[in-house]
């Protein structure tokens, strides 16, 4: 790395102490701070903060004779003549254009900016000037054209300099049509030339940034607008991206801080690891958790048992094991005496989740029955389309604090639900969700406490395969505005065994379904049925009824077949796709009515 140069060997410029903060209107006029402002550059610090885009070098000079339309070149030619006008709508920017020569062939160049910039700058390229310039060559009327190159007198530099110019990377700032990558580079040497060592305020200590072999903020902020070479430019990033990395996660540390110390949460305690749900669970499974379901499990266990709110994004794919994760933390909070909802975007998914939490309970979700287990709860289903009465009795019983899960749709966020035991939330695919309707549930639900009044904020648990951008940043951020703070990452890696594969079967006309073959269990999904021109639902082959029909014959001793197609229609109600889409997660559609581990794309567990 570059050696910096000794602070105690520079001095401070006069009346250079308050440039960092002076707005830009005051350093370099109203029209260029007005463009500079839609970058949010607004103070001297800001533009030092602006950083650039990249940097190019010069590379070797290139005969003029082989240039082609749309080449990067870097050309030393001598000026033949300059001069500058302005538009013919006499508005800015004006034009100075010039032509120059290397002895053998003649080109254009052509740059942009201000009248009185232009007119000076023609009158500084005299007839016989020596320059460098590099640019993209165009055409223009059929002639090669440079238009607003980089462009560098030669005559008044010596060699050395020259040499260290050919040299020297050059800094390309984000510009736009009204304000160029050289004229932001000229605000910044305009501000850069009026701050000294003691100016730039290092928020790093001397200790932190020899142990890291950083440099400080001055050497940093100069080499990076003004490097000698690549070295000064990559270490002044470095500083850079380390300075900003350590603010952001003080400023994250704070927020996790001041969360914990404002917000509280019920505790509930780690299951025994026998005498539980949470362990009959374990017990009745069929197969083994995975080595990131135990590990996501037990981080999980961990925070629900604290009480401070917690607020964890769980991804994993398709397939991971995301909804077992969630129904054993459930199954914690449930067990101690509190109740889970768990909130789906669509009717089909909540239906699909239901389905699939049944049926891996099995006993354990039949509370008050005659086949059920000694310790067991119930799953309820909350959607638009409950019916009345049964939704009235979901909803006696949720307000009456019986421990229960309950899946629902938006219909968990009406105003006549009341959980008053609801000590976690969760919520798939967050991103079909408004922030508003994420916090709405645990806003209006959560335990009381007796004694104080206070109400304690439920846990939330947000699952997702796909997380998009925003997301990430969101939750990665902790609510820069839009999300609460503390949430963490929890990501269930291993996949399901591979011992264990669910093979799917093309049969034409991109039609799939499930069958036996060689004693082996198979899956799979029908896709999409052609529809006809006019768009109804008379598709070729006799659409998804004719399709069933066929396999159901052909497969009937082992094959049960379950039917769920979209449909436009308004008219039509979704009933039936409800109840294919039900059967298929809950293991009753399939080969033998048989639930293969890792058939994420029938059921998600």
């Amino acid at each position: 790395m570059p050696s910096s140069p000794d602070r105690s060997t520079r001095a401070p410029r006069p009346g250079s102490a308050d440039v960092l903060e002076r707005p830009v209107t005051r350093l370099l006029g109203k029209r260029t701070a007005a463009q500079l402002a839609k970058q949010g550059v607004e103070t001297g610090a800001d533009l030092l903060r602006l950083l650039p885009r990249r940097y190019d070098t010069w590379g070797e000079l290139t005969d003029m004779r082989t240039l082609a339309k749309g080449e990067q070149a870097t050309i030393q030619a001598q000026i033949v003549r300059a001069s500058s006008r302005r538009t013919r709508s006499g508005r800015a920017p004006a034009i100075m254009e010039a032509t120059v020569t290397d002895g053998v062939s003649t080109m254009d160049v052509v740059q942009f900016g201000a009248a009185g910039q232009m007119r000076a700058r023609a009158t500084r390229l005299a007839p016989g000037t020596t320059v460098l310039m590099s640019g993209k060559v165009g055409l223009h009327r059929g002639r090669r054209q440079l238009s607003n190159p980089r462009l560098y007198v030669l005559d008044e530099l010596d060699e050395a300099e020259r040499d260290a110019l050919l040299a020297r990377p050059m800094p390309i700032y984000p510009g736009t049509e009204a304000l160029p990558s050289w004229s932001v580079a000229k605000a910044v040497r305009t501000v850069l030339d009026q701050v000294g060592p003691d100016d730039v305020p290092d928020p790093l200590p001397d200790e932190l940034r020899r142990s890291c072999g950083l440099v400080d903020a001055y050497t940093a902020y100069r080499w990076v607008h003004r490097p000698e070479d690549a070295d000064q430019w990559k270490a002044a990033r470095k500083r850079l991206r380390h300075e900003e990395a350590l603010i952001l996660q003080v400023a994250l540390a704070q927020r996790r801080a001041l969360h914990e110390a404002t917000r509280t949460a019920v505790a509930w305690p780690e299951p025994e690891a026998t005498g539980s749900l949470r362990a009959d669970l374990d017990a009745a499974l069929p197969y083994e958790l995975t080595v990131g379901q135990v590990r996501v499990g037990r981080e999980i266990a961990a925070d629900l048992a604290r009480a401070v709110p917690m607020q964890r994004l769980l991804q994993g794919d398709v397939g991971s094991g995301k909804t077992l994760v969630a129904l054993r933390a459930m199954l914690q909070v449930v067990g101690a005496g509190g109740q889970a909802a768990l909130l789906a975007p669509t009717e089909v998914l909540a239906a699909q989740h239901h389905s699939s939490l049944e049926a891996l309970l099995g006993p354990l979700a039949r509370y008050g029955m005659l086949d059920g287990a000694e310790r067991a709860t119930r799953v309820h289903l909350l959607t638009g389309s409950t019916p009345v009465a049964q939704r009235r009795r979901i909803l006696a019983d949720l307000a009456a604090g019986e421990p229960a899960i309950v899946v629902g749709t938006h219909a968990l966020l009406s105003d006549t639900v009341q959980i008053p035991f609801l000590g976690l939330v969760v919520v798939d695919e967050q991103h079909r969700f408004g922030v508003a309707q994420r916090d709405a549930l645990r806003e209006r639900g959560g335990v009381t406490d007796p004694a104080t009044g206070q109400r304690h904020t439920p846990h939330l648990l947000v699952m997702t395969a796909t997380p998009i951008p925003r997301t990430i940043a969101m939750y990665g951020f902790r609510r820069p505005g839009h999300l609460r703070p503390g949430r963490a990452a929890r990501r269930a890696r291993p996949r399901p065994h591979p011992s264990r594969p669910v093979v799917a079967h093309p049969l034409g006309g991109g039609h799939l379904a499930a069958r036996r073959q060689g004693g082996r269990r198979r899956r799979a999904r029908l896709r999409r049925l052609p529809a006809d021109r006019g768009g109804r639902r008379r598709a070729r082959a006799g659409g998804c009824d004719g399709l069933r029909r066929r396999h159901r014959r052909r497969y009937r001793p082992e094959l049960e077949l379950a039917r769920a197609r979209g449909d436009r229609s308004a008219t039509r109600p979704p009933a039936g796709r409800r109840r294919g889409v039900e059967a298929t997660p809950g293991g009753r559609a399939g080969p033998g009515g048989h639930r293969r581990r890792g058939t994420h794309r029938a059921h998600e567990r």
